[in-house]
């Protein structure tokens, strides 16, 4: 279900996913307001959809919301990595530099192994494909 929402919150434009994640934190429209230094009229008009806020409320919408400044502003197949991806590859960037190097190479080498089994599963496919027509082509002949 969880995932259900998740898609659902990304088909969403600003005003629906400003509305969903202040909801979801449980915050109201003047709770919000007050979080981000602004009047509440001015929330009401996000999340109308009547005013476009400035980068800066954007940023300051983001730290109140415990969310990327991407997550309110792109969809998700606009977006980079997801927001728990990207909380830990800030983490990683604080790391010491012996560390962060010895994590590149084990992603790395995850990626590889999935790129490989990729193409592994694709010869498999194929394979099947051409037994299956093989076989079609002896019946029918």
């Amino acid at each position: 279900m969880q995932a259900f929402n998740q898609l659902v919150f990304w088909c969403m434009e600003f005003p629906e996913r400003l509305t969903a994640l202040r909801k979801q934190r449980g915050l109201t429209q003047q709770a919000l307001a007050d979080l981000v230094g602004c009047h509440v009229l001015q929330i009401r008009r996000y999340e109308g959809g009547t005013s476009q806020p400035t980068l800066e409320v954007i940023r300051r919408l983001a730290r109140s919301l415990r969310v990327s400044a991407d997550a309110l502003v792109f969809d998700d197949a606009e977006r980079g990595p997801d927001q728990e991806l990207m909380f830990q590859f800030e983490a990683i960037s604080r790391l010491p530099s012996n560390e962060r190097d010895a994590i590149g190479t084990m992603l790395e080498a995850m990626i590889v192994k999935s790129q490989v089994a990729g193409v592994l599963q694709g010869v498999a496919t194929a394979s099947v494909q051409r037994r299956s027509a093989k076989r079609a082509n002896q019946a029918a002949g």
